[in-house]
């Protein structure tokens, strides 16, 4: 099955690693980071020019890690992997 994050991006949910919250998950300095790190690295795909509220942390078949961010809340996303 799949996720719909936003726009036009969908992801199939075996891919899913984790859903988070961004203001609740960047209050601690190692998840701010891990998320630095993945910018550097190119891994980060930003699904929407609006105000950010969630990541989604995805691992492709070849082991390649994405990290989305999503105008989207994590409980929305949730209930989305959830309906299939």
């Amino acid at each position: 099955m799949f996720i719909h994050l936003g726009q036009d991006t969908v992801v199939p949910t075996s891919e899913v690693i984790g859903i988070f919250d961004l203001e609740s998950t960047t209050v601690s300095k190692k998840t701010r980071k891990f998320l630095e790190i993945s910018e550097k690295k190119g891994e980060v795909i930003n699904v929407s020019y609006e105000l950010p509220k969630s990541f989604i942390l995805c691992c492709d078949k070849n082991k390649k890690r994405k990290l989305y961010i999503s105008q989207l809340s994590s409980a929305t996303l949730k209930k989305r992997s959830e309906i299939y």
